[in-house]
């Protein structure tokens, strides 16, 4: 066993047995050097691979600590596990709750959007000004639906990299995820339709059914394990649904990632419904550790999953490029978009392409994964000092959110009110819901710097808290 393993080991069996508490500092990498005998390079990869894990953080000019036990919440008893809506109503609330975030002034933990300095602004703008210098007027319609040709080869010879043989012609470039879902689901549906989501559910899900006119079963989904697919089956042999919008990876806002084995038995339960999936997967490239979860998109063998992504979360926000994997509902999506918003910029087609053709963007994608871990753990820690008792924080490997339950008394829409009075944002989680059953949670961004004012804000946060209760 490699040396830097035998320390992982060493230190992992000391948490164990608790000689080191969470919270508490462990010995620095030069104390570490003398008490293991092992070089400095050892004991740093042994330290990243543990930080990696989630098992230790760092602490910027402070140091390596033991970090908090993981902590789960646990599915409340009362919740509905099947919810009906047969007319959603949530956009004008969500849209006042978006549109709080754009204050430059506001601290952004209600924001949807990760940190824009993570992201890398001069590569992107140098491919950006390249392409502008060398566009004809034939790459507009060259970048027409389905999309730059470029562009979808390079996104086909990334879903093979993961073993799923995707043709470039099933591949539709859109303005950013959101049109792919939207446009996804329209395909599938007509007005009236039954679609369902999970509860809670992405916004944009219960945005796309109010906006379509299509009636939603919302099922109770577990914080570690997703949806119970028994409760999808019933669901499915008592009403005539037509799709199901799920996110299979880095949920928001829980933030669970369906097994391996899970993914494959939804697709073979919707497949023998006749059921499409729209898989809602825009942040399956920000995940810890080593390995990216497969979308449920792999064990696709119908053409029946529609596949829908963007590089809004993991790259840059403002080209607003995103893309459909679209399976046997390629051509349909195509003359939708058509008929709505024509295409996406070739310019912004154009500028991805050049810079995916690069080996930039998986470096750029491994720093990205490195520094949200980071920031999360340091967030998380920050919540578990400030928060009172009885608030409940979700842990989750991969992403950039915190799902955070509430004591019942505390409604979660009175305390978005009351932090905005004092700059703060965040995400209640009636936005996530058509129904009542989350007034006692919301969702917190991890993705921005930790600095003093983030940590004065988290501590008004927990003192209003503490005033509703």
């Amino acid at each position: 066993m490699a040396k830097y393993l035998q320390l992982v080991e060493r230190i992992q069996a000391q948490i164990d047995a608790e000689v080191w508490q969470p919270g508490e500092k462990l010995p620095s990498l030069r104390d570490q050097v003398s008490l293991s005998g092992m070089s400095l390079m050892t004991v740093m990869h042994a330290y990243q691979v543990l930080e990696s894990q989630g098992i230790i953080v760092s602490r910027p000019q402070s140091g390596y600590y033991v970090a908090p036990r993981a902590e789960y919440l646990s599915q409340p008893v009362t919740h509905q596990k099947v919810q009906l809506a047969e007319s959603v109503d949530i956009n004008a609330f969500i849209f006042d709750v978006l549109q709080a975030c754009r204050d430059p002034l506001m601290i952004p933990f209600g924001s949807a959007f990760p940190d824009p300095e993570l992201f890398p602004q001069r590569q992107l703008m140098r491919a950006l000004n390249q392409v502008s210098h060398s566009l004809t007027p034939g790459d507009a319609i060259n970048n027409l639906p389905p999309g730059n040709e470029a562009l979808r080869k390079t996104l086909a010879r990334r879903y093979a990299q993961q073993g799923i043989t995707v043709a470039p012609d099933e591949i539709v470039i859109t303005n950013g995820a959101m049109e792919a879902l939207s446009l996804s689901l329209q395909a599938v549906t007509e007005p009236g339709d039954w679609v369902i989501v999970e509860n809670p559910t992405f916004y944009g899900a219960l945005q796309a059914i109010e906006r379509l006119k299509l009636k939603a079963v919302a099922i109770a989904t577990d914080p570690q394990h997703g949806m119970d697919l028994n409760e999808l089956e019933q669901a499915l042999q008592r009403w005539p649904v037509k799709a199901c919008w799920l996110m299979t990876n880095q949920q928001n806002p829980v933030g669970f990632t369906l097994s391996r084995e899970k993914k494959k038995a939804l697709v073979e339960l919707l497949a023998e419904h006749q059921v499409a999936l729209i898989e809602d997967d825009v942040y399956s490239e920000i995940y810890f550790g080593a390995d990216k979860p497969l979308p449920a998109k792999a064990f696709d063998r119908q053409g029946s999953v529609l596949h829908c992504s963007s590089f809004s979360k993991n790259l840059v926000a403002g080209f607003r490029v995103g893309w459909v994997a679209a399976g046997r509902q390629a051509q349909r999506i195509q003359r939708l978009q058509l008929m709505s918003t024509l295409a996406t910029s070739a310019p912004m087609q154009l500028a991805l392409a050049n810079y995916l053709g690069t080996r930039s963007y998986d470096s750029h994608l491994r720093r990205l994964r490195q520094v949200l871990e980071q920031r999360k753990n340091l967030a998380r820690q920050a919540l578990k000092r400030h928060l009172p008792h009885g608030a409940k924080i979700n842990d989750s490997r991969g992403g950039y959110f915190l799902w955070i339950e509430l004591p019942r008394q505390v409604n979660a829409t009175q305390l978005y009110y009351r932090a905005l009075a004092h700059n703060i944002s965040i995400a209640p989680g009636s936005m996530f819901s058509s129904g009542q059953q989350y007034a006692n949670y919301f969702r917190f961004n991890t993705a921005w710097a930790w600095d003093d004012a983030m940590e004065a804000a988290a501590a008004r946060l927990g003192g209003l808290i503490a005033e509703m209760m």
